[in-house]
């Protein structure tokens, strides 16, 4: 049991997807108190079943913040355990009659929270969430009847109209307790273990840590938040913000993302409203998440189960897909991209998961579990809604019969194949040195090397495109 309250008890503020100094309102309110503050970070059942990429970007999240509250004279204590177990087990160690966390919003979080919840309940523990992972809150959002938004034009019109709380500063300090409990040392977590030898070719494209996240934010509206709206969409530049990898581990406040590009809208600069609709797409996504739980495993829409999706992730198509080699350059390059940095560009995302979904005619969660697997950026509820908005299940869906063509995409939008050149070394005289790092990447099981020739194409684009309309007309006179 733990130790009679008093206002010398400490409490616990239990860092997950939050993992900043900066505008975190958790960590500010247990400053507030006056009271001892003993940030943890748990190894917890839901952490434990990431992906290899995802799980290996957080340890190096969780590293930078620790050493960013060891700048503060704090601590982060590391536990490993079910979550309702280790928590309790830490506060009964410290004498802590308070938790403090940010509210998380997808399915499994939810679940293990509720855990948590009852087990420091029977304590006599007191818990509380607090915002700041999304602009608005899924459940306090609603049309005028009542329900939740389904279509993302009418949720933007909603949500614009709301105000967002300006971010609060970090805590000049953080009140030490007496004395701090025991830690695990992340080393022995092997966080990156999955990786193999991906993990040092990876590391190169990453950008970790709440200073270089801010940073980041900076020179985007600096310099390219003018050019976001066209430039957004050109494989071959850098014209997105690149903030997604941050946010997914919250090493910067949504909030603060907002204000920049609102006062950048305010000063007339041109890209700034694109940008601010596309940080309200990630709360759409956390809006139908949390209204609807089943959109990250399951169709959204009815009648899509008899959809003939192909649900073998060993197939001789969806391996080809996996490992950039369907023979379309657009789709191959697109996978590549993620193998060695960890991200995908987005227009890139949805001609490769178009492809999957509808050429080669293999169910998104195929698609879904990939990106899961390698994204560094991955976030569950973006993920989701971006995969079904493709395969044409989801809400506010690309309807099916909108097949991506991989070849007019990249006259559109590579036109002089930057895009394709970078990543794809085979049949190149003098290939880039990123194509060529996928080879140090990726498995030696796949056999693979810069010397093969590009293989045709797995299904041909005419071909394919017919097959998935057809199946389509088969299920809706079903």
């Amino acid at each position: 049991m733990p130790e009679k309250p008093t206002d010398d008890a400490p409490v616990l503020v239990w860092f997950r997807r939050d993992l900043r100094l900066d505008d975190h309102p958790a960590l500010s309110a247990a400053c507030a108190s006056g009271r001892p503050v003993v940030p943890v970070f748990l190894l917890d059942e839901v952490v434990e079943g990431q992906g290899a990429c995802p799980k290996w970007r957080l340890g190096l999240a969780v590293e930078a913040f620790a050493a960013r509250l060891a700048e503060r004279g704090a601590r982060l204590i590391l536990r490993r355990g079910r979550a309702d177990r280790a928590i309790v087990e830490l506060a009964a160690r410290t004498g802590a009659t308070a938790v403090f966390r940010t509210r998380a919003h997808d399915p499994e979080d939810r679940a293990r929270d509720a855990a948590v919840d009852a087990a420091l309940r029977a304590r006599g523990v007191a818990c509380r969430d607090f915002d700041g992972h999304v602009l608005h809150e899924p459940d306090r959002v609603a049309t005028e009847q009542g329900g939740y938004y389904k279509v993302y034009s009418p949720y933007w019109r909603a949500v614009s109209r709301l105000d967002v709380p300006a971010p609060l500063p970090a805590p000049r300090a953080l009140h030490a307790p007496a004395s701090w409990p025991q830690s695990d040392r992340l080393a022995d977590w092997n966080l990156g273990g999955a990786m193999n030898r991906g993990a040092p070719v990876v590391a190169r494209h990453v950008t970790v840590g709440e200073a270089a996240a801010v940073r980041r934010l900076e020179r985007f509206v600096e310099c390219g938040i003018d050019g976001y709206a066209a430039a957004r969409d050109d494989l071959g530049a850098e014209g997105t913000s690149g903030l997604s990898e941050n946010l997914t581990y919250g090493e910067i406040s949504i909030r603060r993302c907002w204000h920049a590009a609102l006062r950048a809208r305010e000063e007339g600069r041109g890209g700034a409203e694109a940008f601010l609709r596309e940080l309200v797409w990630r709360d759409f996504a956390y809006h139908l998440m949390w209204h609807t739980p089943h959109l990250t495993n399951r169709n959204w829409r009815e009648g899509w189960a008899d959809f003939p999706w192909s649900r073998d992730a060993g197939s001789e198509v969806a391996q080809a897909w996996m490992r950039g080699r369907t023979g379309i350059d657009l789709v191959d390059a697109a996978m590549r991209e993620m193998f060695v940095t960890g991200r995908m560009h987005n227009r890139a995302r949805m001609i490769a998961a178009s492809y999957l979904t509808k050429h080669l005619l293999t169910h998104w969660r195929v698609g879904q579990d990939w990106f899961a697997e390698c994204l560094a950026d991955w976030d569950p509820a973006s993920n989701a809604l971006g995969w079904q908005w493709v395969a044409g299940s989801g809400p506010d869906a690309a309807p099916f019969f909108r097949v991506f063509n991989p070849d007019t995409q990249r006259e559109k939008f590579d036109p002089d194949r930057r895009y394709i050149d970078r990543w794809i070394a085979e049949e190149r005289a003098d290939p880039s040195p990123e194509a060529l790092s996928y080879f140090d990447a990726i498995p030696r099981r796949w056999r693979m090397s810069a010397g093969d020739p590009r293989p045709a194409p797995a299904v041909a684009l005419r071909d394919g495109r017919e097959r998935a309309l057809s199946a389509y007309r088969t299920l809706r006179e079903a």
